[in-house]
């Protein structure tokens, strides 16, 4: 049997083995058969390389577990599409006149940037490390969920509600409010006993890997990962010198812990990778043990963030460069050979199945993304919109990865599967909207229009400048329509495999 999607089959010439009154070279129809022509377009793609990278779902409460976390995630990017809204209106030239002002740009941006990174990043680590390990421990999963959303619901309030200065810090800023800091409290409490129960029953992986056991043990490398960061933070929170206030305070707080959590990211964005790949049918050459190498590889460069702590004072210019070097040559390598393998079993797919089309989709938008982030980091200098540029298209690149491995998922937590033809072109959408978002935030970066600052502060002098940010905020719209279609279509498939 050379084709395994043929309606026909050719029946084996087995000796004197043969189905009496059927001539021995007969073509047989088998219409009960998987093979049959009802289920060909059902069939999974078929590998020969044996590198299964892929996870099997359990069924029960781990999967209502992870479908919970699966929403918070969702009410995230509602929450933080309606803020990026009023973000890019703020931005945008002659629009942005009609809006409140800076104050209210700089409120919109720190609960846009908790709500799209912090929320939704943790959120679908809960999910897949609530897949990933044994039953054990449901009661603190729960737990864990409903600290991690009601600090989400304070935060997302606060922007409404008393006054604080808004604090621009790198990685996760903040509102000096009482109800922000309480719901900041909340979600850090609920994402330690997250990781804590995740670190707990992570499953144990022995010395013989297969593609499953690859990603497992990536996922596993990402769970140290937070761990090492929420380490981070709590000993960045003792040693920091109180002397320090306002936004130095914080950008030195979250900093050793906000370099940590990047590479939580990028983990889970790699797994992603290879699960997708895998989905749409590739044939991966990467071998299981390699894979697990560079994953090793990206853990070893998180343990560089205590030895920072221990090697430099946490205010230093060293500690705070050690960390960045780390981050950039830490990660690369890692990313480097799992991105080349994935290209390379990607380039011969041309025509695959209708319902694998978003996963490619959302997969060669998440790459192009990442790569055009990080090539952007290269050649920043100095404080300009070409560094909210460079993170942009990282976390995009990220973020791609998660809605991708999310429409994979769907069926097999019990819901339907999205609509194929809009699911396909909302990767398209959202990353070509991101693409013009950071290409004109690179344009402008070029002139020197600074970051963080909107309206008359943005000092736009010349046409070029102009033309930039408006690119800037036409992507930045186009986008928001693709983050849109992504809730819909998620929405729209759960409520259907509800009913």
């Amino acid at each position: 049997m050379n084709d395994p999607h043929a309606h026909y089959i050719r029946r084996p010439q087995w000796g004197a083995f043969h189905l009496r009154g059927v001539p021995a070279d007969a073509d047989i129809e088998m219409p009960n058969e998987p093979w049959s022509r009802g289920a060909v377009n059902a069939l999974p793609p078929v590998r020969s390389d044996g590198n299964r990278y892929s996870l099997e779902v359990p069924a029960g409460a781990q999967r209502q577990l992870a479908r919970g976390w699966l929403w918070l995630g969702l009410l995230a990017l509602i929450g933080s599409g309606l803020f990026s809204l009023l973000l890019v209106l703020s931005r945008t030239p002659i629009i942005n006149q009609w809006l409140p002002g800076v104050d209210f740009f700089r409120v919109a941006l720190v609960v846009h940037v908790d709500l799209s990174v912090l929320v939704w990043f943790v959120a679908f680590a809960g999910l897949l490390w609530s897949l990933n390990g044994s039953p054990r421990g449901l009661a603190w999963g729960w737990a864990a969920l409903g600290l991690c959303g009601t600090g989400a619901t304070l935060m997302s309030l606060s922007a409404f509600a008393g006054q604080g200065e808004p604090i621009m810090a790198n990685y996760i800023p903040v509102l000096e409010r009482p109800l922000f800091m309480a719901g900041l409290l909340a979600f850090a409490t609920g994402a330690t006993v997250l990781v804590l129960r995740s670190l707990f029953v992570a499953p144990k992986l022995g010395l013989s890997f297969d593609g499953e056991g690859a990603l497992r043990f990536g996922l596993n490398t990402s769970v140290v990962s937070a761990a090492i960061a929420l380490l981070a933070f709590g000993w960045s929170y003792v040693v920091v010198p109180t002397t320090l206030v306002g936004k130095i305070y914080y950008e030195v707080l979250f900093w050793g812990g906000g370099h940590a959590l990047q590479f939580t990211w990028t983990l889970l964005m790699l797994v992603a990778w290879l699960w997708l790949a895998h989905a749409c049918g590739a044939r991966l050459r990467l071998s299981p043990r390699v894979t697990l190498l560079m994953f090793a590889l990206a853990l070893v460069s998180v343990f560089v963030t205590p030895y920072a702590y221990l090697a430099h004072p946490v205010a230093s210019v060293e500690h705070r460069n050690l960390l960045t070097w780390t981050m950039r040559l830490g990660g690369g390598v890692a990313i480097a050979p799992i991105a080349l393998a994935v290209l390379l079993a990607l380039s011969p797919l041309r025509r695959i199945a209708a319902d694998t089309r978003p996963l490619r989709a959302a997969l060669v938008w998440s790459m192009v993304l990442f790569v055009f982030g990080g090539l952007i980091g290269v050649f920043i200098n100095g404080a300009d919109v070409r560094i909210p540029a460079h993170y942009h298209g990282c976390i995009v690149g990220v973020t791609l990865a998660l809605m991708g491995l999310a429409y994979h998922l769907l069926p097999q937590l019990g819901y339907a599967a999205p609509n194929s033809r809009l699911a396909a072109l909302q990767p398209a959408l959202y990353g070509t909207g991101q693409l013009m978002h950071i290409t004109g935030l690179v344009w402008s970066g070029g002139y020197g229009v600074q970051r963080k600052v909107a309206g008359a502060e943005q000092v736009l002098r010349t046409g070029s400048e102009i033309a930039g940010m408006g690119l800037m905020g036409l992507g930045g719209m186009v986008a928001i329509a693709g983050g849109l279609l992504f809730v819909v279509l998620m929405v729209g498939a759960a409520r259907q495999g509800r009913a």
